[in-house]
């Protein structure tokens, strides 16, 4: 057992429900049962670039945060400290300023940090601890459950009740009207959400980053569809997926940003290009940030208490530079340096791609 007096606790990259629940159940351990003292650190790594900038954390500030969406700590996905983003004049370039981040924890006497993000975040820690030594354990959030490592992250769960229960309402208006309705889901390159959302809903029609799909071929689904007297269908594509031999479909560029390439915008194109080719009318609804706001699933408190806990055992037991991750749901540590880059797609041939096909729903590459 380590000798830990103070930690340090950030949120970083997208928001997503859990996150407050995450620094919930750290305090509460941490403070509760370790009397270890805990301090916020605002706005991801900001809040030790300059400043710094921190808020203490006792048991009674955790109150009420077991169900509240979003991060009290705030958050960012543009303050990587080994590459920091600044203006100079007309010009965006690049800092290192790790140095500060390091300087400010020993100012504030962290024994370590805990640190609560996704694949981006993830690998900043792995930074942090091959190059300065910094004592860390992350904890993985997003809800495109996309990282390496863990078979789900928090906030996964409460994204796909977001989209299955707007999907279940596009259903009674498609059959009302007659329509081909359009959902696109969150994701970036993994179909996760899209592939749960669609399956849990009776999507006729997923498409998804891993399967490249022909409009020609979701085109004469539809048509096959309407011939068997089904006057409407249901599409959940995530915003990754892109037609065979074509190019995802982007909505804007921001150079200074993590994710300077967003995508977006291929429920609009996919609906624009049926109209012209099918008699049926079509609509689209793009979700977007909906599926990052609000209140944490009952399944995602429970995950968001487990691997907060979890983080702050590791902690206390010396297992720094590590993961937590859920296997199997079992909670287990894993180096940081093992998922650090990488990044956890659909497997085109698992248990879930099969039952859908088993049941009907096309995945616009047959």
């Amino acid at each position: 057992m380590t000798n830990i007096k103070r930690i340090g606790i950030l949120t970083g990259g997208g928001d997503c429900p859990g996150l407050n629940a995450v620094i919930r159940a750290v305090v509460r351990c941490a403070v509760g049962r370790y009397h270890i003292e805990c301090l916020g650190v605002l706005d991801s790594f900001d809040g030790l670039i300059e400043g710094p900038a921190i808020i203490p954390l006792s048991w009674h500030r955790t109150k009420g945060l077991l169900f509240q969406g979003g991060t009290i700590l705030g958050s960012t996905n543009r303050g990587d400290p080994f590459a920091y983003k600044v203006r100079v004049g007309e010009q965006i370039v690049e800092e290192d300023r790790s140095e500060a981040v390091m300087a400010n924890v020993e100012k504030l006497e962290l024994d370590g940090l805990i640190i609560i993000g996704g694949d981006g975040t993830m690998a900043i820690a792995n930074k942090f601890w091959q190059r300065k030594r910094l004592k860390l354990v992350g904890v993985p959030k997003t809800i495109d459950n996309d990282i390496w490592g863990t078979d789900e992250t928090f906030g996964f769960h409460s994204a796909v009740e977001i989209a299955t229960d707007a999907i279940d309402r596009l259903q009674t208006t498609a059959t009302s009207h007659h329509r081909v309705m359009i959902l696109e889901t969150m994701g970036r390159n993994a179909g996760w959400i899209a592939l749960h959302a669609g399956l849990a809903s009776g999507a006729d029609v997923i498409l998804i980053p891993e399967i490249p799909f022909s409009l020609g071929a979701v085109v004469a689904k539809i048509m096959e569809r309407s011939s068997r007297g089904s006057r409407s269908t249901i599409i959940c594509v995530s915003e990754g997926a892109a037609p065979i031999g074509g190019k995802q479909v982007t909505r804007e560029l921001v150079p200074d940003s993590a994710e300077p390439v967003r995508l977006g915008g291929i429920a609009e194109r996919l609906c624009r290009e049926l109209k012209g080719r099918i008699q049926t009318e079509c609509r689209y609804t793009v979700l977007g940030h909906i599926q990052r706001g609000g209140i944490p699933t009952g399944y995602d408190r429970i995950l968001c208490t487990r691997m907060g806990t979890a983080a702050v055992h590791a902690f206390v037991e010396g297992q720094f530079g590590k993961m937590v991750a859920l296997r199997k749901n079992e909670i287990e540590m894993i180096p940081i340096t093992e998922i650090a880059g990488k990044n956890r797609f659909v497997d085109t041939g698992n248990d879930l791609i099969r039952a859908a096909r088993d049941t009907g729903v096309y995945f616009g590459d047959e």
